[in-house]
């Protein structure tokens, strides 16, 4: 169904959540560091470098990875301003731009000594090799399997958009789960955490209804939020919402609505699910927990830093915070002045 409505209101999931949040004494320090990295690259100009300046993607590392020592808190940062220039990039793109986009930065992942000589192959190298100082074996193989994941999702992104196609809701979930990049940075917990599970965790069901259950909240969120800057910029096929207003022929705020009431299922299937994980022996058993931590962390983080930054909601953030009121964006073009989005 599409929608007539001129505003919405969004779920208070900061209400239905019940975890706390913190933030990282390293934040101030690292993204100067990360941020003056980027722009060394000078990949970003005008609007663009606007928007990238104002996601405080740094900040949302401070809220997201909050235990991290300094080195991995800095190399996060770095990763999540990598995967900053990687979506922004593939957005302007069709699928087969984007894949091979996408292949720049796999290549480089996969082989420290591959290089294009292009700027985003130099920035992958340089955060792979600070990734493999503190990365385990097992840690390191998955999370390569999640960066190969990522890209072909990615790809697959700009093809539906191409094509002007919505998923259904099944099929969405899936894509979603994999080009959103939230299992890359759940993939850098171990990093942060200087632990390495064993494939057995990653293979227990319990374990891994509790992992999907906490990727799927920040997905959610992250959708909802976004809804209205991507909807003024026509990328809006690849969010929730959409999608449930064509499954279920709802209308925006219906949509929006059942985000709300979604999200509180996952939060009580994911407090569920930690109540019963199975044992692994007491060394694994720190090492899971600290691991449950570090999700928590993300799912209230994300929360809190929508909020804090002009990412999605622009200068009004903090009266959306308190109101949940969200007045839709006119359709910005191309060729217009895109400031607004910002």
């Amino acid at each position: 169904m599409s929608s007539t409505l001129q505003q919405f209101i969004l779920p208070d999931l900061l209400a239905i959540c019940p975890l706390t949040g913190s933030t990282s004494s390293h934040h101030a320090r690292a993204a100067l560091e990360s941020s003056a990295w980027v722009d060394s690259y000078h990949i970003f100009v005008d609007r663009k470098r606007a928007y990238f300046i104002q996601g405080s993607n740094e900040l949302l590392v401070s809220h997201t990875y909050p235990r991290a020592e300094y080195e991995q808190f800095r190399t996060v940062c770095d990763f999540v301003n990598l995967l900053f220039v990687v979506d922004e990039v593939s957005d302007d793109q069709n699928g087969s731009d984007a894949r091979n986009t996408g292949n720049v930065y796999l290549n480089a992942m996969r082989d420290p000594n591959w290089t294009d000589g292009s700027a985003l192959s130099k920035m992958t190298q340089e955060f792979r090799a600070r990734f493999a100082q503190f990365a385990g074996p097992g840690c390191h193989r998955r999370f390569l399997k999640h960066c190969e994941d990522y890209i072909e999702a990615v790809a697959e992104e700009a093809e539906l958009r191409e094509r002007g196609e919505v998923l259904d809701m099944a099929s969405f979930e899936t894509l979603r789960r994999e080009n959103s990049a939230i299992r890359l940075c759940f993939g850098l917990f171990e990093f942060t955490l200087g632990v390495d599970l064993p494939d057995k965790v990653f293979e227990d069901p319990t374990f891994m209804t509790l992992y999907w259950a906490a990727a799927d909240m920040v997905c959610w969120a992250n959708d909802i939020y976004s809804y209205n800057m991507e909807q003024a910029k026509g990328l809006s096929g690849n969010n929730i919402v959409t999608v449930l207003m064509h499954a279920k022929n709802v209308d925006l705020q219906t949509a929006s609505d059942l985000i709300g009431d979604h999200f509180a299922m996952l939060m009580h299937r994911f407090t569920t699910s930690k109540s019963q994980l199975p044992s692994w022996g007491a060394d694994a058993d720190r090492a899971v927990a600290a691991y449950v931590r570090s999700m928590e962390d993300w799912i209230i983080g994300n929360l809190v830093w929508s909020f804090e930054t002009q990412r999605y909601f622009g200068v009004e953030h903090a009266r959306i915070k308190e109101t949940r009121v969200v007045a839709l964006r006119p359709r910005v073009f191309e060729d217009e002045d895109e400031d607004e989005e910002d």
